[in-house]
């Protein structure tokens, strides 16, 4: 018996990373998923390692900035499984420079595949959580729902060259304390999560010179971080390295877990004591 048995869940950005880590460790528990990814590739990969612990899983891949991804995702959950209980909005990528650099199409992708994706997966949400609240509470019932929003320091205290993505993930939290005590009525608990150096594609080495980039949509994005900096960022966090997917996905889950049913409208830092 895992603590998640006959629960729900959805994770944007599972196909790769944290995402993925997290769907696994859900599924380990018993709960059925809805993997997503741009991408049909990484979302099939996990989903043969959830079939391969035994656990039961579909996609539903696609911009998670798409108008109509939010009431898409919910209702791949409902169609495939009958309910939905967890929603995790994890999905997003960084494209940094300093603002006076940054064009407006740099700084809506990010905010709306942080900021405004998510709300409108929670926005669609709500058409089934309140229903499914009201059948429950009619049948004598209390069924604990939860959403988790990662966030980033980067959101709670500012980082150069990241003014979209410091306001999307400041943003993010500000969502999640409002949400918090909009759907307590509802036995729903909302809470985020801010990692700091987390051993990702984004984050991952670069040698001197090196360029790395990843393709979002058609449009190269620069990702990784150059060696020495690495270093000197495992210098300054006590714990001396950066985080692994797998840690990470761990701290999600303590907000998924029956475990944090009293437990809403909190943002959690993760980042090794830094």
């Amino acid at each position: 018996m895992g603590q998640l048995d006959g629960r729900v869940a959805i994770v944007t950005g599972s196909g790769r990373g944290i995402g993925q880590q997290l769907a696994l460790r859900l599924a380990r528990e018993g709960a059925k998923i809805v993997v997503n990814d741009l991408d049909d590739a990484p979302a099939r990969e996990t989903i043969g390692l959830i079939e391969k612990l035994g656990g039961t899983a579909v996609a539903c891949n696609g911009d998670v900035a798409d108008k109509d991804f939010g009431k898409r995702i919910v209702k791949t959950a409902v169609d495939s499984f009958g309910d939905c209980h967890i929603v995790v909005n994890n999905a997003g990528y960084t494209w940094d420079s300093v603002i006076q650099k940054m064009g407006d199409d740099q700084w809506y992708a990010i905010v709306d595949v942080h900021l405004t994706a998510p709300f409108r997966v929670l926005r669609g949400f709500f058409d089934h959580l309140k229903p499914a609240f009201e059948a429950e509470k009619a049948q004598g019932r209390r069924i604990v729902r939860k959403v988790v929003n990662v966030s980033s320091v980067s959101g709670v205290n500012g980082n150069a060259g990241q003014s979209n993505y410091s306001a999307a993930k400041a943003g993010i939290v500000g969502l999640t304390k409002a949400v918090s005590k909009e759907w307590g009525r509802y036995a729903t608990t909302v809470n985020s999560v801010a990692f700091g150096y987390i051993q990702t594609r984004l984050t991952m080495p670069l040698k001197d010179g090196e360029d790395g980039s990843i393709d979002v949509q058609g449009r190269k994005v620069k990702v990784g971080v150059q060696g020495g900096r690495i270093a000197a960022m495992n210098q300054m966090i006590p714990l001396g390295r950066g985080g692994t997917p797998e840690e990470a996905a761990g701290s999600i889950y303590l907000f998924c877990s029956p475990d944090s049913d009293y437990v809403s409208g909190q943002c959690l830092v993760v980042n090794g004591g830094l």
